[in-house]
């Protein structure tokens, strides 16, 4: 079973921003470079100042309770201190969230975005190598073109990728097929990443990352086809080396 790399995506800011690139080198036991490096936590985190380690995501700003963080654009720069971010109504903003300037800039330019509800934003964090992303083991989140545009046509919807937050998205196999790849290994160019479970969603799916806004039951959508929520699979980098866009992808017996 063959297919290709379609997409690669990264998330600098756990929940603020997503985007693409061209290649990426990866390396084994690690998450994507960049890879949610940076959160925003609010006032109800369970630590104090800077954690230390991995935090489940409910100690973060998040995109589930604040649909319109789904809508930002993401850049980071190549030496890896500042980010550009972009919202189409909160308009552009630079910074560098590890400088306590570019970290108050971070928190003034959320804050409208994030409902009174819900605990303050109050700091920019980083766990540093174990990178913040929804689960504590370093994953890479492994995507299917042909799942998303099954279940597009399921809903009468085109949706896009970017509601998913996925890292490595592929194409050329059959729909569902990664359901399969459980426990299996998967070859992107010389890069080996064996494929360990399948991936939970949450409400964040059901916003338009171009609107901010919901407007579509992805969800309902699978608990009605398939009698679950999932989408996608986690794997782990057993084997890096780079990946870039139109690499031969394999899985392995």
């Amino acid at each position: 079973m063959t297919g290709r790399l379609a997409h690669i995506c990264r998330h600098p800011i756990k929940s603020v921003g997503r985007e693409e690139l061209e290649s990426v080198e990866l390396t084994a036991g690690q998450v994507l470079p960049g890879d949610r490096h940076w959160a925003i936590a609010h006032e109800a985190a369970a630590f104090p100042g800077q954690p230390e380690g991995w935090y489940p995501k409910r100690n973060f700003v998040r995109g589930v309770a604040s649909p319109p963080l789904m809508a930002v654009r993401a850049r980071l720069s190549e030496d890896g201190t500042t980010v550009h971010l972009a919202h189409p109504e909160a308009g552009s903003i630079e910074i560098a969230p590890d400088t306590a300037e570019g970290a108050a800039a971070l928190l003034d330019w959320v804050r409208p975005m994030w409902p009174d509800t819900r605990p303050p934003a109050t700091r920019v964090v980083s766990a540093g190598a174990p990178a913040l992303t929804d689960v504590s083991e370093p994953y890479l989140a492994v995507l299917s073109r042909a799942s998303l545009r099954d279940l597009s046509a399921r809903m009468g919807h085109e949706l896009s990728i970017h509601r998913w937050r996925g890292n490595l998205w592929v194409d050329g196999f059959a729909p569902w097929a990664e359901w399969d790849w459980i426990g299996r290994e998967i070859r992107i160019g010389d890069v080996r990443l064996r494929v360990e479970r399948r991936i939970t969603r949450c409400n964040a799916t059901k916003v338009n990352p171009e609107t901010g806004r919901e407007d579509a039951d992805t969800l309902g959508a699978l608990k009605a086809a398939f009698g679950h929520q999932d989408f996608g699979v986690y794997a782990r980098v057993l084997v890096g080396g780079p990946v870039r866009l139109g690499d031969r992808v394999e899985v392995l017996a």
